[in-house]
């Protein structure tokens, strides 16, 4: 009998590989009592993490406050892989950005990539990044895709080395027989623990200033010149307010709100293989990602477990069985896995945007908001964090390109939204069979 089960709302972190592996065990106070700020951030994720980190490099005094654990959210649920790009490119929105803005969007999808490799370094941040990643290909017309995507990053003049692969050079990355070939990226995208690559970023925010609240919900905003923010023990009054709790903001912001929608996603991780098992699925320790809208991603954990996700779905439940769904998926990609235990299965929620493109902009002259990454935040967080950043510190070039996009509001309103978007996923989902 096929269930469904409601995400729950915890305090700590869900029981995934990420969290039984946490290399900082850095913990923050809940807010109590009552603090002024230049800037107060609300989420802890890679969004709040980052432009707190952005904002205290250069020198203003901010305050985060986080609802339950740094990292809690889909930054630290996700499948860890670093994609270059920004919203699936620029071109669709030519009328309201220009030429420029095109390009800039263009730039921006590589600089993302960038600010995680530079801050790694920089803040030696232990987080097993490694770089490789292989679109890969299931039906001719995603072949004829990834022809033309190496073309036009060709006629870009894109900055890193990528190879198109047929079915046999695809093996030398990727071990399994379902797929008719593929493009390899040497060192524009990878994977990493995104757990510790955002409590490493915290760390350095902290360093240079920044003040962290854990466990310290916002329940009330009064808007104002300073506003106010309410926790469940404390509040924050600040001169600006920037917003990133993205899929698990919930109702705070009724506009915003209605503008994302929580999707859900479910990941498992097998026990440690052995070397030759790793090795024989993925050689070259790449990340790998097809590209249907229901899609799996997948790849080696640094202590040799397969790490593999998918089953996305905008009903926002999962079902009750999904360990056993997602370990079927994966038996069909790598049978040679059978028998082979699972040890951490979990979900998360992501912020859908009806057009896919991060949403960024102002509530009020002092309030900005960043959401709605749509299943691919990893990379462009840190660059919608630099930008807001940028923009507070008088820089406003690309935060005006990026705030320029218009976002719908998703049709049907809180309650009505999801069976609407469930079905017109269902079209999607129905479309990769052909």
């Amino acid at each position: 009998m096929f269930g469904l089960s409601f995400p729950k709302n915890t305090r700590e972190h869900t029981h995934s590989y990420y969290a039984a592996s946490i290399k900082y065990e850095d913990q923050y106070p809940t807010l109590m009592g009552n603090v002024e700020t230049d800037i107060c951030v609300v989420g802890g994720g890679f969004t709040g993490v980052n432009t707190a980190l952005e904002l205290s490099e250069r020198g203003f005094n901010v305050v985060l406050v986080e609802a339950n654990r740094i990292c809690w959210g889909a930054s630290g649920r996700n499948g860890g892989q670093i994609i270059g790009g920004v919203g699936g490119g620029g071109d669709r929105f030519q009328k309201s950005i220009g030429d420029d803005g095109v390009e800039e969007l263009y730039k921006m999808g590589i600089e993302c990539v960038d600010i995680i490799r530079d801050r790694i370094d920089k803040y030696s941040i232990d987080c097993d990044l490694r770089w490789g990643y292989c679109d890969v290909a299931l039906k001719p017309r995603h072949m004829r895709w990834l022809e033309e995507t190496f073309k036009e990053e060709q006629d870009n003049n894109y900055p890193h080395p990528l190879k198109l692969l047929n079915a046999e050079e695809l093996k030398e990355y990727v071990g399994s027989d379902v797929y008719l070939g593929g493009m390899y990226n040497a060192t524009g995208g990878g994977h990493l623990h995104p757990t510790n690559l955002c409590l490493g970023e915290a760390r350095a925010a902290v360093d240079h200033g920044a003040v962290l609240f854990e466990q310290s919900r916002v329940l009330k905003i009064d808007y104002g010149a300073p506003s106010i923010l309410h926790t469940e023990h404390g509040s924050v009054k600040a001169k600006k307010v920037v917003l990133c709790g993205n899929a698990y903001m919930e109702n705070l912001v009724p506009k915003l709100a209605k503008r994302v929608l929580p999707a859900s996603t479910c990941v498992v991780a097998t026990t440690q293989l052995s070397e030759s098992l790793a090795k024989s699925i993925l050689p070259k320790n790449v990340a790998v990602c097809d590209p249907r809208t229901a899609l799996d991603y997948f790849r080696l954990t640094e202590d040799r477990r397969l790490l593999f996700g998918g089953l996305s779905n905008y009903t926002g439940l999962v079902p009750s069985d999904y360990k056993n769904v997602m370990y079927k998926k994966m038996l069909k990609v790598y049978p040679q896995l059978e028998g082979i235990e699972i040890d951490y299965a979990w979900d998360g929620q992501m912020g859908i945007g009806i057009n896919r493109m991060p949403q960024l902009g102002k509530l009020t002259d002092n309030v900005y908001f960043i959401q709605a990454y749509s299943g691919h935040g990893v990379a462009p967080t840190h660059m919608m964090a630099r930008i807001t950043a940028e923009h507070i510190a008088g820089e406003n070039k690309r935060f005006d390109i990026m705030a320029k996009i218009r976002h719908w509001p998703f049709p049907g309103g809180r309650f009505l939204r999801r069976p609407g978007m469930a079905l017109g996923m269902l079209y999607f989902k129905a479309l990769d069979f052909f």
